[in-house]
């Protein structure tokens, strides 16, 4: 029975188009653990421009955008926050929403995009709810794209806590455990998060193609 790829699973390359060292922390174990050869993205690719307006068009821009030119399985992510209270900002803009406002002295893109956020929702009642969104697409030269989505509700709190994850870890509440992201194990993240969520889809995905489901786009 044929698998996904022309060679063995446990040889296969795998590009993660991100230079985002948090998001592939989160994805490249259970992805080696699967059988994949994990390699990052090359230093010298072009930067990738997020032309897209939904986080599905972002994700299959940036896998088909390493996948074409290096010729080999290249899987990408697109996620965000979506807040309800700012009418599902910043969404597709996440990672660059507080881009326009001065950096603090000492203060990083993450830090930036949280302090804008914060006050975006400065005397919004609680509770302030919102949700983490996922696609991650995987782009392979001759076969069919695959493309799975995660979301993971909760709630903004009020300043960060907590010194684990990235992004906007530290301000986003999980009622369910009564705890920030930020204050959570990896694998306690990566059970509820929503690219963990994505990468299990993904995962499943691609075992029912290996042993002869088909390929297809998991809903």
């Amino acid at each position: 029975m044929s698998t996904p790829f022309s060679l063995p699973v446990r040889e296969q390359p795998l590009i993660l188009a991100t230079r985002n060292p948090g998001k592939v922390r989160e994805l490249a174990d259970a992805l080696r653990r699967f059988g994949f050869d994990v390699r990052p993205l090359p230093d010298d690719f072009p930067e990738i421009e997020e032309t897209g307006t939904t986080f599905e068009q972002n994700a299959l821009l940036k896998a088909h955008a390493v996948a074409d030119t290096l010729g080999l399985p290249a899987l990408a992510d697109d996620s965000g926050l979506e807040v309800d209270a700012l009418n599902g900002a910043p969404g597709v803009y996440s990672a660059r929403y507080g881009l326009d406002i001065p950096a603090l002295p000492g203060e990083n893109d993450d830090a930036r995009n949280n302090r804008k956020l914060l006050a975006a929702l400065a005397g919004v009642p609680h509770p302030r709810t919102g949700r983490f969104r996922c696609c991650m697409a995987l782009a392979r030269p001759g076969r069919p794209d695959l493309t799975v989505h995660g979301v993971w509700e909760g709630h903004i709190a009020d300043a960060p806590s907590g010194g684990n994850g990235f992004g906007y870890d530290p301000l986003f509440f999980d009622p369910e455990l009564g705890r920030i992201s930020a204050e959570l194990t990896r694998e306690e993240k990566n059970a509820r998060s929503h690219r963990g969520k994505a990468l299990r889809l993904l995962l499943g995905a691609l075992e029912k193609e290996r042993t002869g489901g088909g390929a297809g786009t998991p809903a």
